[in-house]
Order: C-alpha cells, then sequence, then structure tokens
C-alpha cells in the first residue's frame, strides 16, 4: 500500500471489526475542503449532483441518489418499490433482514418473507421462483421486491457468480417483481470476479452501493436505478428524514471513493486471504479458506476452554479488535489502513490468546 493510500489505524489500534472503521485518506480530506457545495434538497448542490451522475454511469443505471448509510438506502429502494402489505422476499442472512431493524414492515407495511441462504449466500432459485409467483390467492400478500446480497455480509464476503444473478434476475423479470441488489460491497464483488461492476449491477433493477466501507468514505451510500425509481426514493428519502443540504461536503470524498479506492480493494482480499491462512493454522479454530473470497474472514472460535466475549476481550488487551457475529462464529475484516505487515500482528495475538488461556 503506498503512502498516499495508507491511513492510521484508529485509536492506533489494528481494528478489524469491520470496513466502516476507515478514516478518509489525505485526498478525500482535501476534496472535503474545498468542495463545492450547495442545497441538496433544491438539487442546487454541484458535488452532489456530480457523484450522482458519476455513480450511475459507474454502475450502469440512469440515475443515482445520495443517502447518508446503507440502511437507509436499502429502505428507501424497498419503500420505493413497493406498497403496504407487499412481501420483501429475501434471505434468512440478509443484511436487509438481520440488521436493518425491520424498517420496511416498520416504516413501509411490507412483510419480509426470508429464503434458506446457503453457505455461499445463494437463494435456491426454484424456491425464488415459488415466492415470486403469484396465485391470485386473496388469502396471500403478494410479492412487491425480491433482494440479493452481493457481497454477503453474513456468509463471509462471498460471491454472487454472475451465471447466478442473471438466472435470479430472469426469475424476476418473467414474475414481474422488480430486483434489488444490496451492494454495499459490490465492488469487492467485482474485483474478486475481475469484471466491471456493471457487469454484476445489469442483473438488478436497483443498487445500493456503500461508500462508507471498503471505498473508504467516512459517510454516503448510492441508491440507483431508473429515472422513475430514483425520483420515488428521493421522495423516500425525505419520508424518512434523509434530506441533505450542503452535502458536496460528504459527496466530495464519495468521488474521490469512486475513482481513486475501487482498485486497491485487491489488496483488502490479499490481505484477508493471509490472515485467514494464518488463523487456519491456529488450533482452536476452524476457517472455510474456500469462503474467504474478498475482504471479509469467517472463522469458528472451537476450542471449548474459552468463551467468546472472553477471546475478544484478550484480544483486544493486545491491541487487535475482532467482532462476532452470533454463537461462535468470529469476524474479521480487512481495509484500508490495514496493510500485509500488519497480519502477523492478529495472528500472533490469536495464537497467544488461545495458548495463554488454557
Amino acid at each position: 500500500m503506498d503512502n498516499e493510500h495508507k491511513s492510521p489505524l484508529p485509536l492506533g489500534r489494528l481494528d478489524l471489526r469491520s470496513d466502516t472503521v476507515t478514516l478518509p485518506s489525505p485526498a478525500m480530506r482535501e476534496a472535503m475542503a474545498h468542495a463545492a457545495v450547495g442545497d441538496d434538497v433544491y438539487g442546487e448542490d454541484p458535488t452532489v449532483n456530480r457523484l450522482e451522475a458519476l455513480a450511475a454511469a459507474i454502475v450502469g443505471k440512469a440515475a443515482a441518489v445520495l443517502v447518508v448509510s446503507g440502511t437507509m438506502g436499502n429502505l428507501t429502494a424497498l419503500l420505493a418499490h413497493g406498497q403496504r402489505g407487499q412481501r420483501v422476499v429475501c434471505g434468512d442472512e440478509s443484511h436487509i433482514y438481520y440488521y436493518e431493524a425491520g424498517g420496511a414492515s416498520a416504516l413501509g407495511g411490507m412483510p419480509y418473507q426470508t429464503l434458506p441462504t446457503d453457505a455461499e449466500g445463494q437463494l435456491s432459485l426454484e424456491q425464488v421462483r415459488a415466492a415470486l409467483v403469484s396465485d391470485n390467492d386473496i388469502h396471500h400478500a403478494p410479492a412487491g421486491v425480491f433482494c440479493l446480497e452481493n457481497t454477503h455480509n453474513r456468509c463471509g464476503g462471498t460471491v454472487l457468480p454472475l451465471a447466478y444473478l442473471e438466472a435470479a434476475h430472469t426469475l424476476a423479470r418473467e414474475a414481474g417483481i422488480p430486483l434489488h441488489m444490496d451492494g454495499a460491497r459490490i465492488f469487492n464483488a467485482a474485483v474478486a470476479l475481475g469484471v466491471e461492476v456493471r457487469a454484476l449491477t445489469q442483473h438488478a433493477d436497483s443498487v445500493q452501493v456503500c461508500l462508507s466501507k471498503g471505498l473508504a468514505a467516512p459517510i454516503g451510500s448510492l441508491v440507483a436505478g431508473s429515472h422513475e425509481f430514483v425520483t420515488r426514493v428521493r421522495r423516500m428519502r425525505k419520508l424518512v428524514g434523509g434530506g441533505m443540504r450542503q452535502a458536496g461536503v460528504i459527496a466530495a470524498a464519495g468521488i474521490v471513493a469512486l475513482t481513486e479506492m475501487v482498485e486497491r480493494l485487491a489488496e483488502d482480499h490479499a490481505n484477508a486471504r493471509l490472515l485467514a491462512e494464518g488463523l487456519a493454522s491456529i488450533p482452536g479454530l476452524q476457517v472455510d479458506l474456500e469462503r474467504v473470497q474478498t475482504n471479509l474472514v469467517r472463522f469458528e472460535l472451537v476450542a471449548a476452554h474459552i468463551a467468546p466475549p472472553d477471546f475478544l476481550a484478550n484480544l483486544q488487551a493486545r491491541g487487535v479488535l475482532m467482532g462476532s457475529i452470533g454463537g461462535r462464529i468470529m469476524r474479521a475484516v480487512t481495509h484500508y489502513g490495514v496493510s500485509a505487515t500488519d497480519i502477523p500482528q492478529a495472528v500472533a495475538a490469536v495464537r497467544e490468546v488461545l495458548a495463554f488461556s488454557f
């Protein structure tokens, strides 16, 4: 990692809890300091307008809108696609269902129908077909929107294959149901597959993209789709209190994220592989290396002599932060500011914790 793209570790620690802990690059700070701004609700912020046009072009959609977070992006997309009483069809391990406070149901009156998620983050296409096709039974809530997640967070950053995306989108089109892609880390997926991001987003009617994860912007996500859809998203953004004013200050960092920070995601993937291989060599841990495809490392604490909270606390005492996604499943995430030279520190700390706790 070159010096321009090397950020200090937050609070001097090796923080592997998430790629949301990234700090903005020097280029981002410079762009933010000198951003031309206006009132975004009036459509008069030139930097926001530039970011939205850039993002739409990159993901191959007609238009895009800036929102403050991925959760807001997904929520406004679901509200724009569906109506009260219509189902949100998604995976039972999806971020939309698992981590977004039931927003579509609470605010939009849209019940969730969850389908089983396999280890790769995929849903059975046969079950998808059955969930999307209407039986015209007045007792049943009709499908309103179908969601996929790429990369898949809880499955360890796995990438949905192009053929799967194409097949899923075909089913959605045949059923007349829009497919929304939670693409919080869609650029990680594109880099992992060695394709342009639009090769993935072409198989969705709308997509939400985070700027504040691997791309290292301090805040912001984008929702992209047709002009008509984005107009509805803007209304939903206002409905949930997301209208912004001189947002060019944050949009400027987003422009740097999209133009300068995508290719370097490959470094995060390489570092995640190094970390996964190091962890796999430690007795008491179980790592499925085939599922380490991007920048997330999911591993199981199989050593029975230490509880997950104690494992994480002892790691933190040694200057390394990781997280848990439930039970004995741990997660470590590589990101901007973590280099290959930091990985041995993390592996050594884990090895020491497991040995010390006997």
